[in-house]
């Protein structure tokens, strides 16, 4: 059924395909849609296609309708499929059409977020601008003041946050004082390793 995320030629070739798959079938024999019809909007829809190849608006829209029609067509005929085919998949794919995949894409991990930098907020407040991560639920957010000669803070705070827009505000701070601010998200297979640190001084 997921018809209109199809490429216009992924379109016109299913339509045929299902033209064909239901023509004299004898496992569907009260279609509720005349196939006949529908070979006709196929056939002026494979016309718009090429016309619509020039880049005209008007043929281009043209092309967009007939497509909607064909989707409407197709989708009927899917459903009649579907309910009729008596969960025997010899004859649903003897209709022409495909079945939807059971397979589930497994998980991915997480790419790294990163600190892209950090802004100063009123006194004792930083600004953590963080480069979104596709998939993250949530993101953690440690901070700590840098040790003597830039060493490792020795021991961190932390927050947990949803959303990183507008920038992860970190208060509390002591003016003067250098900080180092890392990152890592959360996903469905657990958290990324926590990012390098960014560092600025709290005013």
């Amino acid at each position: 059924m997921n018809f209109s995320k199809a490429l216009p030629e992924q379109l016109l070739a299913q339509g045929y395909a299902v033209l064909k798959g239901l023509t004299g079938n004898a496992n569907f024999t009260t279609l509720p849609v005349d196939l006949a019809l529908l070979k006709s909007t196929l056939d002026a829809y494979s016309v718009a296609i090429g016309e619509a190849r020039d880049g005209g608006k008007k043929a281009i829209a043209a092309r967009n309708r007939l497509g909607e029609e064909v989707i409407r067509l197709l989708r009927g005929l899917a459903t009649y499929v579907e309910l009729n085919c008596k969960d025997d998949m010899n004859a649903f794919l003897s209709s022409g059409f495909q079945p939807r995949s059971s397979t589930r894409t497994p998980a991915q991990p997480l790419n790294q977020p990163v600190v892209l930098n950090i802004d100063q907020g009123s006194s004792g407040v930083l600004l953590a601008s963080i480069k979104s991560v596709r998939g993250a639920k949530t993101y953690d957010v440690r901070f700590g003041p840098v040790g003597a000669g830039g060493a490792t803070p020795p021991s961190w705070s932390m927050k947990t946050v949803a959303k990183i827009k507008p920038p992860v505000a970190i208060d509390g701070l002591t003016p003067g004082t250098t900080y180092a601010i890392q990152v890592r998200a959360y996903g469905p297979l657990g958290h990324t390793e926590w990012s390098d640190s960014a560092t600025r001084m709290c005013i």
